[in-house]
Formats: structure tokens, C-alpha cells, sequence
């Protein structure tokens, strides 16, 4: 049984970490202005704007901050700055057992999706794949005041998808998971892993080429994960190539898999990027291009 976190209320704190790639301030401004609009503060973890090469400062300063922030009881909810890359170098020494005693709300994508799959598969933890603080005044805000619609109640939220069509028509019930095609795939085959067996899964993806898609894809099926899940849902598919290539490929590799699949969501790197719970029940249809939560993600 899925851990849920607490909800969000107004004037909570919200920490904000950086377990992936570096981030500078200035990119956070417009964020951390956006969420304190709302009535709630923002609070950067000490390392948050820390650097070396490609990371947000050395893995041990990285993993102390995830730590503290989990600890750390004026924090209500965390929020990662960014993606990139580094999360998979903290898992060997990340605490679960501290998360699953200090749970809270963890929201990130991209590369955070190593992250949130690991939390919910080692605590059952709900996390919410969603727009990271650098980018939570994309698409007029909209993003955002989704997210929190999500973190603030305590009622199962319909979302509709007025851009979706149906690959494979019909409809499916399970739990959610998903994110990053890349990250699933680098996954899959370590203990990180959910399973995917009786699964809603969802995939996004940024700037990889044709072949490289296809050959993640191909992997996930060769693997067996495919072959697991009882529905596929696919959002953005931005800098890829030509949308209709990458809409071929994706029918080629998945419409054999006989379940329903619904592509255009609006979930990942585009303009919008609407929040998807980690390891909460839902049903999506494809007639009616909608993604119903069974249950709250929050308690």
C-alpha cells in the first residue's frame, strides 16, 4: 500500500534541491517568485546553488542536503530546482528508511525521475513527476497552479487532455508510473525499479534522436517492462525530430502490445506540464481522453 505525504497549506515551506545538475539564482527567481505568489515560502537547501562540472556541487554535499530536507520538520514539501544529470550517483547511499519516516511531498522531472521511481519503490512514498522551480512559470503559470491544486487537496482530481488521441482505443485501471524515457530505461534491471505489472506507465523524453528512442523502446520490450503494463500514455516528445517520425516510431515499437495507449499528452519538457502522481490508482480512457486519480495523492 502506497504512503501518502501530507498536503500543502498556505503559508508552508517548501524546500528546494538541487540532487542532479546545477542551477544558477537568477534561473530560480522567476519561480521562487511564482510559488510565493501563492502564498507559500521558499526555502534553498544550503548546497542548492552549488557546482562542480556537470553537478550540483559533490555527491556527498548533494545527498546531505536530501537528507536534511527529509529531516528537516519546517519543510513541508521539496522541490527539486532542475534536472540534467546525477541523481543515479546518490542512490547507493541514499537513506530510505529516513524518507519513509519523514515523508513529504517530492516533486521533479527529467532526470528526477530516477528519484521519484526509487523513493516510491523503496518507501511507497507517492511522488509527483511535475515542473521543477526553474520552470514553474512556464506556460503562464498554469503549471504550477495545477501542481498545487493537486498538493493542497484532499479530493481525486480528473485530468483531461484535450490534445490526446488514441494509438490503441479503450481504457485501463492501475497505478501510475513513469517519467523519463531515458531514466526508465537506465532503471530497469536495478533494485530502484517499481514494477511495472498491472501499471498505467507514462513516458516523456527531450532531444534524443529517432534511433536512440527506438532503441530505448526496444529495450523496455525485450526486457519484459512493456509487456507488464496495462496502459501506455505518451506526452511530449520535444526536440526529437520531426513529430510525425517520432509518432510513427512510437507506433510501430508499441502498437502490438495490445493495450490501450493515448498519445499528446501535455507531461514532460513542452510549454505545459501538467503533475502525474508516482504510485497512485487511476483509470484513463482514450474516448474520452482523460486520466481519472482513484484516489488524492496527498492525505
Amino acid at each position: 500500500m502506497s504512503i501518502k505525504p501530507f498536503r500543502l497549506k498556505q503559508g508552508d515551506r517548501i524546500g528546494v534541491l538541487s540532487p542532479a545538475g546545477p542551477v544558477g539564482s537568477e534561473e530560480l527567481l522567476p519561480g521562487i517568485k511564482a510559488v510565493e505568489s501563492l502564498n507559500f515560502s521558499v526555502a534553498l537547501s544550503p548546497h542548492a546553488l552549488s557546482e562542480e562540472g556537470y553537478l550540483a556541487g559533490g555527491d556527498d554535499l548533494r545527498l546531505h542536503d536530501l537528507h536534511a530536507m527529509f529531516q528537516d520538520e519546517r519543510v513541508k514539501a521539496i522541490f527539486c530546482a532542475r534536472g540534467g544529470y546525477g541523481v543515479l550517483r546518490l542512490f547507493e547511499k541514499i537513506d530510505f528508511d529516513l524518507i519513509r519516516r519523514h515523508p513529504k511531498i517530492l516533486v521533479g522531472y527529467s532526470d528526477i525521475t530516477a528519484l521519484l521511481l526509487a523513493v516510491y519503490k523503496k518507501t511507497r512514498l507517492v511522488t509527483i513527476h511535475g515542473p521543477i522551480l526553474k520552470e514553474m512559470a512556464k506556460n503562464r503559470g498554469e503549471n504550477l497552479k495545477f501542481l498545487m491544486r493537486l498538493l493542497t487537496s484532499r479530493e481525486p482530481a480528473v485530468l483531461r487532455f484535450k490534445g490526446a488521441r488514441a494509438l490503441r482505443k479503450g481504457s485501463a485501471e492501475g497505478r501510475l508510473i513513469g517519467g523519463n524515457l531515458s531514466l526508465l530505461t537506465h532503471l530497469t534491471g536495478t533494485p530502484f525499479m517499481p514494477s511495472p505489472k498491472g501499471a498505467i506507465l507514462f513516458i516523456e523524453e527531450k532531444g534524443e534522436s529517432l534511433y536512440r528512442i527506438d532503441r530505448m523502446l526496444t529495450h523496455l520490450r525485450l526486457s519484459g517492462f512493456l509487456t507488464r503494463c496495462k496502459g501506455l500514455m505518451i506526452g511530449a516528445f520535444e526536440d526529437c525530430g520531426e513529430p510525425a517520425a517520432v509518432e510513427a516510431l512510437i507506433e510501430e515499437r508499441l502498437y502490438n502490445l495490445s493495450v490501450p495507449i493515448m498519445l499528446g499528452l501535455p507531461v514532460g519538457h513542452g510549454e505545459e506540464n501538467m503533475a502525474l502522481p508516482i504510485g497512485v490508482k487511476a483509470t484513463f480512457d482514450t474516448a474520452r481522453g482523460t486520466l481519472s486519480l482513484s484516489e488524492p495523492c496527498v492525505r
